[in-house]
């Protein structure tokens, strides 16, 4: 088990690193030795959601200046993990969206640690129903763009009978191969947590969380209440005075 201690203008934040996730473990502390976090700052802060750091080149930058897309030359595969959510406290890995990155890969250096909210029990059920809808479009997309070639010649002949008759059969193919496969659904863990600890459930899956707070929960809280000004960055900055590997 290895520990971080994130020391920051605001108080000391104590992070323990998941050995689940050794690619994004190793490449954590593998920067936090070099120095490359030191004076960074927290450029994007969102309240009641999460804080996110790691961007070297607001070394040093001045107000108004645009963050957020730097980093090393290099992304990290995915390794998300469905025992390892996005509870409060929860140390993630941003990376760029779907659109241009369906693997799903983490930045090289930033990363967020999660605030979000408590959810009620109908909350994290009809979202648990909005996670199923996701699938069942996602595989549906799938088995259209299979077809895609079809579905051009039936729109420019606009023969509306073959296109709905090919939606029935696409629909039909998406419900057997849903029924085939685990429905997403919270763990009676992500439920505990999401209900008395708190955290954004929707990022499951989505991105890799590959740590936690172990101490320093309360300066978390009040940098993501910190005023932001244009791009969700901080109008007094709040950096990171160092990263130092506690074990």
């Amino acid at each position: 088990m290895t520990k971080v201690l994130i020391r920051t203008t605001e108080g000391d934040i104590t992070v323990r690193l998941y050995d689940e996730t050794p690619k994004h473990r190793d490449n954590f502390l593998k920067l936090a030795e070099e120095g490359y976090y030191d004076g960074t700052l927290f450029h994007r802060v969102i309240k009641d959601f999460m804080i996110q750091g790691g961007d070297p080149d607001s070394i040093g930058a001045p107000a108004g200046k645009s963050l957020g897309v730097g980093g090393p030359d290099y992304t990290i595969e995915a390794e998300i993990l469905p025992a390892l959510f996005h509870k409060r406290g929860a140390l993630c890995a941003a990376r760029q969206g779907d659109e241009v990155n369906p693997e799903k890969r983490s930045s090289g250096s930033q990363f967020y640690i999660v605030w979000g909210k408590k959810y009620s029990a109908g909350e994290l059920r009809q979202m648990e129903k909005q996670m199923q809808m996701q699938q069942e479009q996602t595989v549906f997309n799938g088995l259209a763009s299979k077809r895609r070639d079809m579905i051009m010649k039936l729109r420019r002949e606009r023969d509306m009978a073959g296109l709905s008759a090919l939606q029935d059969e696409l629909l039909a193919e998406t419900h057997a191969i849903c029924a085939s496969i685990p429905k997403p659904q919270f763990s009676a863990e992500q439920k505990e947590a999401y209900a008395n600890v708190g955290g954004t459930p929707f990022l499951d899956g989505q991105y890799t969380v590959f740590g936690e707070v172990e101490s320093g929960i309360d300066i978390v809280g009040k940098i993501q209440e910190t005023p932001t000004g244009r791009g969700d960055r901080p109008t007094s900055d709040v950096k990171v005075i160092s990263i130092k590997v506690l074990q």
